[in-house]
């Protein structure tokens, strides 16, 4: 009997110490991916397709809206490797496709992570016709769409400013009337596309009221009114590169 109480009391003692082990464990908590929420790693570079307003006239080369797109990126710790920048003042869509397709082969054979298309004014500054604009732009979209490999969701077209709202349109309303003629072919063959639309035609018509949009030719959108296009286009090309 005395044995039989020993092993008893031995057993209950190996029994709590194995339950007192296995409580006294440290806590692990579980820990995320820490990749699951970092900023795309991709090597950005961007294509910017237009005419004055994306070169940036009468501001400084880094104040243009391309330049100041890769900024953001760059504060957002996205990796910008670069900027192609083909737009001139005056261009119409005749002469955008023409430069384009005759640039080097590193462009005609590149991939672009991004690519910008905005291009029209001049069109209807010179009285270009409507239909040859309709059928210029679409040919233009089809490019900037191979130059980012067919990938719908890396094209951006942003609409064209109103220079009305300029000292140069002096709140001129043909003119307003002819600009929006224009973007809305250059929406609706956007919108068929599945591409992107940025509309900053609105932004523009802040210039008379708000003179610091307007550079100082007194024509041109000024770097303030270009950070304004930005905000509103970044949110569209961060959705992208997710």
């Amino acid at each position: 009997m005395k044995i039989l109480i020993t092993l008893i009391v031995s057993f209950l003692s190996l029994l709590f110490s194995s339950c007192k082990k296995e409580t006294d464990l440290p806590y692990t908590p579980q820990v995320q991916n820490p990749d699951s929420t970092a900023v795309s790693k991709e090597k950005i570079d961007i294509l910017a397709l237009g005419d004055s307003y994306t070169k940036g006239e009468s501001v400084d080369w880094e104040l243009n809206f391309p330049n100041q797109l890769k900024t953001v990126l760059l504060q957002g710790a996205y990796a910008v490797t670069g900027i192609r920048n083909i737009a001139q003042t005056g261009w119409r869509t005749d002469q955008l496709k023409n430069a384009l397709l005759n640039q080097n082969a590193d462009i005609k054979d590149s991939i672009f992570s991004i690519v910008t298309l905005l291009i029209g004014v001049n069109n209807q500054y010179q009285g270009g016709s409507i239909a040859t604009y309709q059928k210029e732009f679409e040919e233009l979209l089809q490019l900037a769409l191979a130059r980012a490999g067919g990938r719908r969701e890396r094209v951006f077209v942003l609409s064209i400013p109103d220079y009305a709202y300029t000292p140069f349109g002096n709140g001129n309303a043909q003119i307003s009337a002819g600009i929006d003629q224009f973007n809305t072919i250059n929406r609706n063959i956007t919108q068929q596309y599945g591409i992107s639309y940025v509309d900053i035609t609105d932004i523009s018509r802040r210039g008379l009221q708000e003179p610091v949009f307007v550079a100082n030719d007194g024509l041109h959108p000024s770097a303030t009114q270009y950070k304004a296009w930005v905000s509103r286009l970044f949110p569209y090309v961060k959705s992208a590169l997710k």
